[in-house]
């Protein structure tokens, strides 16, 4: 692929490869798919993608893309999320054929494409296994995730779809905690599986956890403090922890992730051919301008994970990114960054506590929008 001069560009996608980590693309849309650049990608290297409402609402209700199955959908008589449900199921099922390749050659390793089950199910437990079952009949893709928010009444709907065989994105993760609850639905699924004697080598899951969002979140309460305290000696303590919580935590997260997988209880899956629920870094451009634009993708780089990353940071890396196997470094440091936040008055569990409902009530509202601009679309072309 040509870089906007016309040269030969990197190949980030290798790069990534070679420290055993596989990069999606956080974005679909349908000339993605129909011009060719998905398999493009594909072919360079690019190992899956994820979408959700807020990136399927900016693809419908952005473009035009989509208008000329709006009328005969809408001329059935259809509601605009069974509207939605054929336009996604199309785009989706479009792109796991273009990741065929990809599944095939890496055994189900990789090759996925996810689609989100409603944001409206994200209390409902069994209203989420009903749809998710549903949505992975429909698209009939080998390598498709359905992506379920790790919500309290989530977890169950997980391991429910996992014992059953349905690959499962686990989506909205932003503390080790809840990952930890996360990889026990993700192992005692899998031994479920394995005690009735049903294959487990062929159920993939992954783990995504938002990082930028941490850093926006903290980095505006140590602002706050810094604004009141009148202890000068803490503005410099402040100053240091400024763009560290997301790191930090995913750090942790991976070194939890290690540990699970070197269990004797994960190694008696791994011997009847489980692969490991892999952590996926999600959420991974940059809000804050001082910060450097490929920050989240050059630190956290480790074998056994992957990053989805929009077309902006796959772009910038391509350009400026710098490879290497970051994940494991300073190991200590991780935990020291998330202690001295504590000792400042900054509770890391309040903060990913408060971007769990956050994030679903930010995601159903891009569902909300993208139903009301496909109903607006729908009554203009009736």
């Amino acid at each position: 692929m040509a870089d906007s001069t016309g040269t030969a560009s990197r190949n980030p996608f290798r790069e990534l490869a070679a420290h055993g980590q596989s990069i999606w693309l956080d974005y679909i849309r349908r000339d993605l798919i129909t011009s060719g650049e998905l398999a493009q990608l594909a072919a360079e290297g690019l190992g899956g993608l994820t979408s959700n409402p807020a990136i399927f609402e900016k693809a419908i209700a952005g473009s035009a893309e989509y208008d000329d199955l709006l009328e005969p959908l809408s001329g059935q008589g259809r509601q605009p999320q069974a509207i939605f449900e054929a336009l996604a199921i199309r785009d989706i099922r479009d792109a796991a054929d273009v990741f065929a390749g990809r599944y095939a050659d890496t055994g189900g390793r990789d090759g996925y494409v996810s689609l989100e089950v409603s944001p409206r199910l994200a209390r409902d437990a069994q209203g989420t296994i009903v749809e998710a079952r549903r949505l992975w009949r429909a698209v009939d893709r080998p390598n498709l995730m359905i992506k379920v928010p790790a919500t309290p009444e989530g977890l169950p709907a997980i391991r429910a779809l996992l014992d059953e065989g349905i690959n499962v994105n686990v989506t909205l993760l932003f503390s080790c905690e809840v990952y930890a609850r996360v990889a026990e639905a993700h192992a005692a699924a899998l031994e479920a599986r394995a005690a009735r004697g049903a294959d487990v080598s062929r159920v993939a899951s992954v783990a995504s956890f938002f990082v930028s969002r941490i850093d926006t979140a903290v980095d505006a309460l140590i602002g706050k403090r810094a604004a009141s305290s009148a202890r000068l000696d803490e503005q410099p303590a402040l100053a240091a922890l400024l763009g560290r919580a997301a790191i930090a935590s995913a750090r942790l997260a991976y070194r939890h992730y290690l540990a699970h997988v070197g269990t004797a209880r994960w190694q008696a899956l791994a011997a009847r051919g489980a692969q490991p629920q892999r952590l996926l870094w999600a959420s991974t451009s940059t809000k804050n301008p001082d910060y450097r634009d490929v920050v989240y993708v050059e630190e956290l780089i480790g074998p056994y994970t992957v990053n989805t990353v929009p077309p902006a940071t796959l772009a910038a890396f391509r350009d400026h990114g710098r490879a290497r196997t970051s994940l494991t470094e300073a190991p200590a440091a991780a935990a020291d960054v998330l202690t001295a936040l504590g000792d400042l008055g900054i509770d890391i569990r309040k903060v990913t506590d408060a971007l769990l409902e956050d994030g679903v009530r930010l995601f159903a509202e891009a569902f909300d929008k993208l139903l009301a601009a496909i109903a607006e679309k729908a009554r203009r072309a009736a």
